[in-house]
């Protein structure tokens, strides 16, 4: 990896503006945010047995956690892979059950066999090695993957590995959920990813069938900022939460001070 391209993916990582001495073709390297945008369901793409699906074979049940990342990235892309799926092991959610894993190369020079191995690290990373339930790793060719990173609003480009030849890549490092329906519905930046995020972005997407009450509660006392892919605690909703329970609190105890004691009523 040139000295150019680590220092871009540190600025895309840590927010930081792009070096004045980048070229310019690495600015190109970013994130349209889409959301709500339907991906390429239609769209044909390799899982890691060989086996081709079109995309949309794993949406229909699940909320389905996605990344975009290239199978011989030496960098950036497996801190991302290993971010999601630390986050991931502690949702408390469970893969094949409550939320899919679609991860696919932008590169049509991986195959399914760069694709197994990943796959096969990625679950190690997340506690669950020989048991790949709701697990998907995909290789597919250029017009797949121009139609999928199109619809994520996903920009790459190529540049010079140590070698000078053009084999990798400078891209963000971003992990996106989407709904059962396929349509795009977080994004949340970075390599380490907070649980509670990911958990609320997954009960998000599945349009609250998944999670427990209290996950509602939070979730309607929260804010999701695109811009920082992150949830914030809302004040105006944690103060009308509060509010409503007081009201409730204070209707009960005018019932129970306003209520005759059950001597009386039988007297009566």
């Amino acid at each position: 990896m040139t000295a150019q391209v680590a220092a871009f993916q540190n600025n895309q990582t840590t927010g930081a503006p792009p070096a004045s001495s980048l070229p310019a073709y690495l600015q190109h390297a970013g994130i349209d945010e889409n959301l709500n945008h339907l991906l390429p369901l239609n769209a044909p793409f390799i899982e890691s047995d060989g086996a081709v699906v079109p995309l949309g074979q794993y949406f229909s049940h699940r909320p389905v956690m996605m990344a975009l990342v290239y199978y011989h990235c030496g960098l950036l892309c497996p801190q991302v892979l290993h971010g999601m799926a630390d986050a991931l092991r502690q949702t408390g959610f469970t893969p094949g059950k409550d939320y899919d894993v679609v991860i696919a190369s932008f590169d049509p020079a991986d195959t399914p066999a760069d694709a197994l191995t990943e796959k096969r690290e990625f679950l190690q990373w997340l506690g669950r090695p020989g048991n790949s339930e709701g697990i998907h790793f995909l290789t597919g060719s250029q017009s797949s993957i121009d139609a999928l990173t199109g619809a994520a609003g996903f920009h790459y480009v190529r540049v010079p590995g140590p070698d000078g030849k053009m084999s990798q890549f400078a891209h963000s490092s971003v992990i996106f959920i989407a709904t059962p329906e396929g349509r795009l519905s977080k994004y949340l930046s970075g390599i380490s990813y907070q649980p509670r995020d990911v958990r609320m972005a997954l009960i998000d997407a599945s349009g609250n069938k998944i999670g427990s009450f209290s996950d509602l509660i939070l979730i309607y006392c929260c804010n999701y900022s695109p811009t920082t892919g992150k949830y914030t605690v809302s004040i105006l909703r944690v103060m009308s939460i509060a509010g409503l329970f007081t009201i409730i609190a204070i209707v009960a105890m005018i019932f129970l001070l306003t209520r005759k004691p059950a001597s009386m009523r039988q007297a009566q």
